[in-house]
């Protein structure tokens, strides 16, 4: 029997005991000449996959383009189909739900021949009560996908648009690149939740949706910590929508001092002390028979951007950030196991880095699974166009707001960055159009998530910014020297633009230096770096000069080094492609984790 690839369950924060793992393999076709509709591709019965246009076979999750799905093709083909079977019995008031983590770009999804879903966005997910098409037994599943290679206004981050690899960009992912899975749920149901912890109150508040809401029903709600039980709360469902706030300080325990790190029940998450509390939601009817269960979990802890620092639960943070790009020789965008997903964040943490920056990609939520788990603060980055128009603007917006709304309840996100160096936006100086529209995403993510500080665009040009964020791969003699003081920081131009776009300006935001380093080792044949030294002792030499240059800037609150691992051709990694050290983790950690002076 095969063995199953990427088994784990793939939404974390948000699980119900019973679904059904889809990956694994799936007839595939290449639509060259997007003939597949027009032929009626998405017509194929249960029975009929043996003989139809699916002459190929693929290993879901992963794209056509990673060695791991079977297939291993890095060219062209912007449109590609998937089938499968999979067996269904009814139940009583029961729904199937047909979940997609991420198929890029485009989406269109039939069960049976029945029109199920569409969806546009490569990196955020999508589901569909499929019930409606379903036959007892034996069901047909087919998914075209199509993603416009050359198309330079979709979201695609670091997927070239060219065929071969070049330079910063790399090889693309079409279709689908996370796990799909079906879900049978009861008609009556949680929906989203919404988890807003408040440290300041030492409370949790609680919004969730209820599907098919009836008079009488009863949301329970039990919030745990270390297997033991803190809370057990009922409320009164009146509506579709409830919301509750949850004191986290037992009866008795309330707290005599204003520390709240002290407190007996109101334990913080810290990266060094990732602190979570489990929470289990219960719908039960009126009659007191549970209709729906869903675990999830949470931290505790507030970030906030003032005076010119940057805090964690009222502590001043600084971040000691790696760029991670999550990129797999084998995989892609897809990590070959969860195990590859832990094992990034625990080397960077070896590494003595406290966080990353998740580069030009909206992350599987089984890696901010791992960062929650095992303490690692987390900048969430939306993927970027790179050619500015309605389209562009259209499909990002869209995007972005569902990658937010997905990860919003993850503690160890702690800040946004809607936009990378002027990516899609390339004329902020000249055009008032590009700067509204970046200003528009710096407003449209605080709308969605007050909480967290927003990046406007990471690296200069900011527009109104939270965070003044700057990128510089120039040497420690003149990281030392430029970011001295707030005034020559923000007025450096390292990469020939301005820090902040014309009409905006410094107003005493905390500065980080967000990229930097991007140290390559000389004779890695055909890769490049920003800067490149002969062996590991030259590389640490190095290291130790530009990490000792900016601990000393007192500006500085902050630093994200490029990058984490090779990718592909970029040969500037801490560790290799296929994630071996370049030299010692512990002398880099030793580097990285120094005092300021």
């Amino acid at each position: 029997m095969s063995t199953v690839p990427r088994p784990e369950y793939p939404r974390p924060q948000f699980r119900r005991e019973a679904w059904t793992n889809l990956n694994g393999e799936w007839r595939f076709a290449f639509d060259d000449g997007d003939a597949g509709r027009a032929e009626g591709w998405q017509n194929v019965a249960a029975d009929g996959l043996a003989g139809s246009p699916f002459d190929l076979t693929i290993t879901v999750p992963f794209s056509y383009q990673a060695k791991l799905s079977g297939i291993g093709e890095t060219d062209f083909h912007d449109v590609v189909w998937y089938a499968r079977t999979f067996e269904y019995s009814p139940g009583d008031d029961g729904r199937l739900l047909l979940h997609f983590g991420a198929v890029d770009y485009r989406a269109t999804v039939w069960v049976n021949g029945a029109h199920a879903v569409s969806h546009e966005g490569g990196h955020t997910p999508f589901s569909a009560d499929v019930t409606f098409a379903l036959r007892e037994g034996e069901n047909a599943l087919v998914v075209r996908a199509e993603d416009p290679s050359t198309d330079a206004t979709i979201p695609r981050g670091k997927q070239y648009w060219k065929e071969r690899s070049e330079g910063i960009f790399y090889t693309r992912t079409t279709g689908i690149w996370q796990t799909v899975w079906l879900e049978p749920v009861n008609r009556r149901r949680v929906g989203s939740l919404r988890l807003t912890p408040d440290v300041d109150e030492a409370s949790l508040d609680v919004e969730t949706d209820i599907e098919a809401f009836e008079p009488g029903m009863t949301l329970r709600l039990v919030v745990s910590f270390d297997g033991d039980e803190v809370l057990d709360d009922r409320v009164t469902v009146t509506g579709p929508v409830v919301r509750r706030r949850l004191p986290l300080v037992r009866a008795g325990e309330a707290p005599d001092t204003p520390h709240l790190s002290r407190w007996p029940s109101a334990k913080l998450w810290f990266p060094e002390e990732p602190n979570l509390y489990d929470l289990r939601l219960e719908l039960l009817d009126a009659g007191g028979r549970t209709l729906d269960a869903v675990e999830s979990y949470f931290g505790v802890r507030k970030v906030e951007a003032r005076g010119g620092g940057v805090y964690l639960n009222n502590r001043p943070l600084y971040q000691r950030l790696v760029l991670d790009q999550g990129y797999f020789p084998d995989g892609i965008l897809t990590a070959p196991t969860d195990d590859d997903l832990r094992r990034d964040v625990e080397l960077a943490k070896e590494m003595g880095f406290n966080g990353a920056r998740k580069h030009q990609k909206v992350e599987d939520p089984r890696w901010l699974y791992w960062a929650d788990t095992l303490g690692f603060l987390v900048w969430g980055e939306m993927a970027n166009s790179y050619r500015y128009s309605d389209d562009s603007v259209r499909r990002i917006t869209a995007e972005w707001q569902e990658a937010v709304r997905r990860d919003f309840n993850h503690p160890s996100i702690v800040a946004w960055v809607p936009m990378n160096e002027s990516w899609g936006v390339p004329n902020l100086g000249t055009d008032p159009a590009q700067r509204e529209h970046l200003l528009a995403l710096y407003h449209l993510t605080r709308s969605l998530d007050g909480t967290r500080p927003v990046v406007s665009n990471d690296g200069w040009e900011h527009a109104l910014t939270d965070l003044c964020n700057i990128h510089d791969y120039r040497d420690a003699a003149a990281l030392a020297r430029t970011y001295a003081t707030s005034e020559s920081s923000v007025s450096a131009a390292p990469a020939g633009r301005r820090i902040y776009a014309p009409g905006y300006g410094y107003r005493g935001e905390p500065i980080l230096l967000t990229e930097f380093g991007g140290i390559a080792f000389a004779g890695e044949e055909g890769g490049w770096g920003y800067s490149t030294v002969t062996d590991a002792g030259a590389f640490l030499e190095r290291y130790e000069a530009m990490i000792d240059a900016l601990l000393a800037c007192d500006p500085v609150r902050g630093f994200c080094y490029t990058q984490l691992t090779d990718i592909e051709q970029e040969v500037n990694g801490l560790l290799t492609y296929d994630r071996k050290p370049k030299a010692d983790l512990e002398k880099i950690r030793a580097i990285t984790a120094k005092d300021r002076p």
